[in-house]
């Protein structure tokens, strides 16, 4: 199963391992929903770094700062890497809460489930109708079908940011969900189904509590 092409997957799979074993890092985006879901790999990097690991990467990378987008970015080998800081960097929730939120899978550090759940759907609205976005929608899709998450704390955090409309977005990318479900091999129309239905009921009594 794959999305992006697998000799930039792979790519970008080593350049991570390496990043890894030189740099402190919370990792998000779509390689950090591989690692709790298996479903697809990603072709970019996404990390949150502290002030001082961002001036280690820029004493050894030609950093670029993009302010429209609040993050800086490195492109190593060809792939592209979007590293975002605290009290600069805007994922939908603030960065220091992220790091407030994570855990550690297979040595890598991580935002909890429902933290990384957020974060998806912020870069899903961000890029609605464009590749990437699609496979943001993938992504949010394999974090419902394989993830269990804490409804009671992502509530509370849409709540505490104004992110009310999230929760219709998600009801609105289950209820929508033909070809995502195709790319994560998932074929069969009964088990497509199934899975509807168990998430869209997960909602009504978790989220509309």
């Amino acid at each position: 199963m794959g999305f992006w092409h697998s000799e930039l997957v792979e790519s970008s799979w080593s350049t991570l391992q390496q990043l890894k074993n030189r740099y402190e890092f919370i990792l998000v985006g779509g390689w950090a929903v591989y690692l709790y879901t298996k479903a697809l790999k990603s072709k970019d990097i996404d990390i949150i770094v502290d002030y001082s690991v961002l001036e280690a990467l820029g004493r050894e990378f030609p950093l670029r700062k993009n302010m429209r987008l609040r993050k800086y970015e490195l492109a190593l080998g060809g792939v592209e890497i979007d590293i975002y800081v605290p009290f600069f960097s805007r994922l939908g929730i603030p960065v220091e809460e992220v790091a407030a939120h994570v855990t550690t899978l297979e040595g890598f550090r991580v935002p909890k489930p429902e933290i990384l759940l957020i974060l998806k759907q912020a870069a899903e609205l961000e890029r609605v109708g464009s590749v990437k976005g699609f496979k943001d929608r993938l992504d949010v899709l394999a974090l419902l079908i394989h993830v269990d998450i804490d409804w009671d704390n992502y509530k509370a955090l849409v709540k505490k940011y104004s992110l009310n409309s999230y929760r219709d977005r998600l009801v609105e990318i289950v209820e929508a969900a033909g070809r995502e479900f195709e790319e994560l091999g998932i074929r069969n129309p009964r088990r497509i189904k199934q899975i509807k239905r168990r998430i869209l009921a997960e909602f009504s009594s978790r989220l509309n509590g």
